[in-house]
């Protein structure tokens, strides 16, 4: 970790209760690089006592941190914004160190991270409430909007900074106090922005990280504890159901942002050359682990041709290698188990009878690696079309009928994003309302803006994040009827 200008950014502790801390057993779980498996950093392995330390620190600190004005609270949070971006360069290097993706994509993450920062902590000065006409003379209706108490945020790998401020930012500017869980993979980029919070002067318990190589004792705990009264939560459908099952108990209010099966239609009339950026940019971004990334690409038969031949030109420039070599463009996946579960996707494809234009194996470059990869003649019996990738592989269909494409898309139990491209104005408006997603790119393969509401709908979860919106996930209503 020698390439980190300033060392107390690494972390190897919890953090709770403005306290760094060992895990009581003094147990660690090693963190690795998943370019060539070096060991970066051994992170304090914390159990259910931990966990219930922190729960009550954080339900302790959420009386003082409530009352404190929305100014101050902004300050303090704004401090905390400015102190991610003078160490931007530092984050993106932990990021690319423990999750592999290109530096350049990691800069860009610090970036949509901190804007979350800034955004909530302007946000929550324009909470407003309401007062409502009585139907009685002597009566006044009055509604606030108050923060809900203790919340439990539990994030993914895949983007160990953004993911962790999206969900910490908006919670903390309205006056809740946070227990953060990040995932095993990717704890260091937590546990840093931990430490820029320290710095930028949160009162003890208000924001505390809980690392562990045992997610699922330490997300029970969570869920059944009654002093959390919030779980944000994103990740696959099916730790998500669990977490939902489990939070039923204490009947926790929930945000699930969970897994996706993103269709990406291009229809003749499209714009070739620009369709094929747009897809690049979504499928190939992060390696393709991406919950909003192109899984099902859906190109007309008119241009069918005419994109394969521009889109394999483009894939196979691909450069492979460590994401602080400034000109790769693709990094590592995870680790084995996301190997495995790409080339089992492979596997079933092939033995279906679908064919592989390009790529279709790991690459020399290690063994995280999965070459970039083309793949057609799909069928609807194949894994490939409703399992979520989470690697570089474009499965390619073609297709005539814009109803019948509309259906076949639609044909899935998620429903996060989708993206299609085209001219005519007319379909654009049918298609962009016809399909059963939470979010739509038209003529664009990037979506996400802390400006915009980021959520699905059917088995891709509930709640929202980012925008106006998402600052209500971490509210309650209070209703007032005063006699006068």
């Amino acid at each position: 970790m020698k390439q980190i200008k300033n060392q107390k950014l690494l972390r190897n502790k919890s953090f709770i209760n403005n306290e760094w801390i060992n895990s009581y057993s003094n147990k660690k779980f090693s963190v690795y690089n998943p370019l060539d498996f070096s060991l970066l950093n051994s992170v304090a392995d914390c159990g259910e006592e931990e966990t219930k330390k922190a729960i009550d620190s954080a339900y302790n600190a959420f009386t003082i941190w409530k009352e404190l004005t929305v100014s101050k609270r902004s300050q303090i949070i704004r401090k905390w914004h400015k102190l991610i971006l003078k160490n931007k360069n530092d984050l993106a290097r932990i990021i690319t160190l423990e999750q592999g993706k290109p530096f350049k994509e990691s800069l860009g993450e610090i970036d949509y991270g901190a804007s979350f920062v800034d955004w909530f902590s302007e946000e929550a000065k324009r909470i407003y409430g309401d007062t409502i006409s009585s139907n009685e003379s002597d009566k006044r209706i009055i509604v606030l909007k108050q923060p809900i108490g203790v919340v439990a945020a539990i994030t993914p790998w895949n983007f160990p900074i953004a993911m962790v401020t999206r969900k910490v930012a908006p919670a903390l500017a309205v006056g809740c106090t946070v227990v953060l869980k990040p995932a095993e993979d990717t704890p260091l980029s937590a546990l840093a922005l931990a430490y820029l919070a320290e710095k930028a002067g949160f009162p003890p318990g208000v924001f505390n990280v809980i690392t562990t190589n045992n997610p699922q004792n330490i997300g029970e705990v969570l869920t059944k504890s009654p002093k959390i009264k919030k779980i944000s939560f994103t990740g696959s459908s099916e730790v998500g159901k669990i977490l939902i099952k489990q939070s039923s108990s204490t009947v926790k209010k929930l945000s699930m942002e969970l897994g996706g099966n993103a269709p990406f239609i291009i229809f003749d009339d499209a714009d070739i050359d620009s369709a094929v950026e747009g897809v690049m940019l979504s499928k190939f971004r992060n390696s393709g682990q991406t919950c909003i990334c192109a899984n099902r690409i859906y190109v007309q038969e008119g241009i069918y041709k005419l994109f394969l031949e521009k889109f394999i030109s483009k894939v196979k420039n691909q450069k492979l290698g460590s994401g602080l070599d400034p000109s790769v463009e693709i990094g590592p996946l995870i680790n084995k188990k996301a190997i495995n579960k790409v080339l089992k996707i492979l596997d079933d494809a092939l033995s279906k009878g679908a064919k592989i234009l390009l790529g279709g194996k790991k690459h020399s470059k290690g063994d995280n690696f999965i070459e970039p990869t083309i793949v057609t003649n799909i069928s609807d019996n194949m894994l490939i079309c409703s399992a979520e990738i989470f690697g570089p592989v474009a499965a390619i269909y073609s297709f005539d009928d814009e109803k019948e494409i509309i259906k076949t898309a639609n044909n899935t139990r998620a429903g996060l994003a989708a993206y299609f491209y085209g001219k005519d104005n007319s379909k654009i408006w049918r298609t962009a309302e016809a399909l059963e997603y939470g979010m739509v790119g038209v003529n664009t393969g990037f979506i996400s803006t802390n400006l915009a509401p980021f959520g699905g709908v059917k088995e891709s979860g509930y709640g929202r994040e980012g925008s106006k919106y998402g600052i209500n996930e971490y509210i309650v209503l209070k209703y007032i009827c005063m006699k006068i």
